[in-house]
């Protein structure tokens, strides 16, 4: 069993935990630094997952997290990709409004995301969404052109080279068991050994809620799993889509709404949807975590959130299970879509964080314990935002840990 001491130690080898990783490299290069991931590869959960969109800042309420580290961390990720020649495209967007219902929605998307610093946003009618989308149903839509697409697992690749090139050790297949105060040192008892550090950051995505109470932190908040799946295009299908083409969302409700999306490696995906899932990293239907589930179940927050959105809940299961319901609701995009073009894509499984009063947490959430910092809630647009974050990261650690 191996013993190692650090400055700081990152848990999570996810693209939010690298970024950070790098950028505390590159800004305090004597200090000694090391990541720590359970998993064999880098970037195995949220960030391989995901759909690989690079976001604009549309949807996030001007002067939130979200917004100020989106619209900064797309042009720190797109100018880090092109100095280390990482592949990606600006195919453009667009959100369609398919109903009179709709558009006062999309136009306060409109408004934020001017209000945000969008650049090329523009409201187009049915005739000009055709130039775009030729086989999109809207009566009105919202221009994105600076919406791209990416490979996040590159790009944390990417990351984590330019880490170790700087001195930074990472060591994977080691997972944090327990976290414990001794002699002015954070003792991380973990499943290959001892690591010690004077201080920790935590990243660890959909079990940050866990490490964070390993170390003391008292917030009646909890990582709840959110499961999405996805649908591949036939060849067929795939040629009707362009660039992104995506619903107006509900803005009472997290998430974006089931949408087409274009990937780097030249596939469209179709979805996803958004249902609780038995387990953290429950990328399957059949993936159930007896203990996860019951300690979710105990919790509180749970019950009060499924009283407020058990409508929208039980529309999301019906559609997991249902593929005609799941063609339904793409129809409503594109309605030469039909269930013979769908075959059984990926998923992914979203790290919501809930509060005891139900409340789903909207924006990105950082709090910090004695020498540790905690990413509560980083999800989209977290991978686009990854650097800005990082950055925001590595100021609090300069201050509370007093690196200067």
């Amino acid at each position: 069993m191996i013993s190692k001491s650090y400055d700081i130690i990152i848990i999570g080898g996810g693209i939010i935990g690298l970024a950070t990783a790098m950028t505390l490299s590159n800004r305090f290069p004597k200090l000694t630094i090391s990541v720590l991931d359970k998993e064999k590869e880098l970037a195995q959960h949220q960030t391989g997952h995901n759909s690989g969109v690079i976001h604009s800042g549309i949807y996030y309420k001007p002067g939130s997290l979200k917004a100020i580290n989106c619209i900064e961390g797309s042009r720190k990720l797109i100018a880090f990709c092109d100095e280390n020649t990482i592949p990606y495209e600006m195919c453009g967007k667009v959100i369609v409004a398919t109903s009179e219902s709709e558009i006062p929605a999309l136009e306060e998307l409109h408004r934020r995301g001017t209000a945000n610093g969008v650049a090329g946003l523009k409201m187009i009618g049915a005739d000009e969404l055709k130039d775009y989308e030729p086989y999109a149903n809207g009566i009105k839509a919202l221009l994105s052109p600076n919406t791209g697409i990416i490979d996040y697992v590159q790009v944390s690749l990417g990351y984590a080279k330019v880490f170790k090139e700087n001195g930074g050790d990472i060591q994977t297949n080691t997972k944090v068991e327990s976290v414990i105060k001794k002699d002015g040192l954070l003792n991380i008892e973990t499943s290959t050994g001892l690591f010690k550090a004077s201080y920790v950051i935590n990243c660890a995505g959909l079990y940050s809620d866990v490490i964070a109470r390993m170390m003391g932190d008292t917030h009646d908040i909890r990582i709840i799993p959110f499961r999405g799946e996805y649908f591949m295009l036939s060849e067929e299908a795939a040629a009707m889509v362009q660039g992104l083409i995506y619903p107006v969302p509900n803005p009472e409700f997290p998430f974006l709404g089931v949408h087409f999306t274009n990937t780097i490696h030249g596939e469209v995906e179709a979805g996803p949807n958004a249902v609780f899932a038995f387990a953290r990293e429950g990328y399957s239907k059949t993936k159930i975590n007896i203990s996860e589930t019951f300690d979710t179940l105990k919790f509180s927050g749970f019950w009060n959130m499924t009283a407020k959105y058990w409508s929208r809940g039980m529309q999301e299961f019906y559609r997991s299970l249902s593929k005609k319901a799941f063609v339904r609701s793409l129809q409503k995009l594109i309605p030469a879509i039909e269930e013979k073009h769908l075959a059984a894509g990926g998923s992914g499984v979203r790290a919501q964080e809930v509060t005891s009063a139900g409340f789903m947490q909207d924006d990105f959430h950082i709090t910090e314990t004695p020498q540790a910092i905690h990413v509560r809630n980083a999800p989209s647009p977290g991978a686009t935002a990854s650097l800005a974050i990082s950055n925001g990261i590595v100021d609090t650690a300069a201050t509370a840990f007093n690196l200067d």
